[in-house]
């Protein structure tokens, strides 16, 4: 049985939902493969400057919600990581957001792309307030047909909880045209809700938590196939 080790990067805090709901999720998943897996929160500002000796041992990234985060560096380093080095990512709802920037700056070359929560004057505003919040609600998800994460979900649409203000500005979504970015999810009016990176083995974004589905017990299919990513990894590894 494989034991599996994934690094959850964010700045922990019992109060929040998402945080609650993680270690549960990966704990359903995990006894439904019959995966020995294990967790370690990493705080993102340990990782500025020095994620690539501090998640070495892991076998998968997982950039959690509830940013703004300790240090940006911090989370974008450890992104970074998880993405030329092949390792499983998954980034949810602010995790999301910033492996957005994290591509646009270190892939497209766009340094000036920021978060407007963060840094509201910036020049290049990639991730922006959303045209209506999504704080505690659900919607639905309408997945691209031939995306891994519609593969992995087996459906056309999803029905996805939220708790989020921002996201990526649809001015800007252009920038990644021609790039190894694949949108994998829109809302009803078209805006982004989930995107895929091509040629990595596992490398998928939702602002969705769908972490939220163990706290009805439910697997969550995206959570099954992250931990089922991470375990091939590690196998590979071994």
């Amino acid at each position: 049985m494989p034991s599996v080790r994934i690094a959850l990067v964010g700045d922990y805090q019992a109060s929040v939902i998402a945080h609650q709901a993680i270690p549960r999720a990966l704990g359903l998943s995990a006894a439904a493969a019959g995966v020995s897996a294990s967790w370690d929160w990493r705080g993102t500002a340990g990782l500025a400057g020095d994620a690539a000796a501090r998640l070495s041992e892991y076998d998968a990234v997982w950039c959690v919600p509830a940013s703004p985060y300790e240090s940006m560096d911090g989370a974008l380093a450890a992104i970074r990581l998880a993405r030329e080095t092949g390792r499983p990512f998954l980034g949810t709802c602010g995790g999301s957001q910033h492996a957005l920037l994290e591509l646009a700056r270190n892939v497209l070359g766009r340094s000036e792309a920021d978060h407007a929560e963060s840094n509201p004057g910036t020049v290049l505003p990639l991730i922006s307030a959303l045209s209506c919040a999504l704080v505690e609600k659900a919607a639905t998800v309408r997945l691209v047909e031939g995306t891994r994460l519609r593969q992995i979900c087996d459906a056309a649409e999803i029905e996805e909880t939220y708790h989020c203000s921002y996201g990526l500005n649809p001015a800007f979504e252009g920038l990644f045209d021609g790039s190894a970015l694949r949108i994998s999810g829109r809302d009803a009016a078209g805006e982004v809700r989930a995107f895929e990176l091509a040629g990595h083995p596992f490398f998928i974004g939702t602002l969705f938590q769908p972490e939220r589905a163990a706290l009805l017990d439910r697997r969550h299919p995206l959570i099954d196939a992250f931990l089922a990513a991470a375990a091939e990894r590690h196998r590979a590894s071994a």
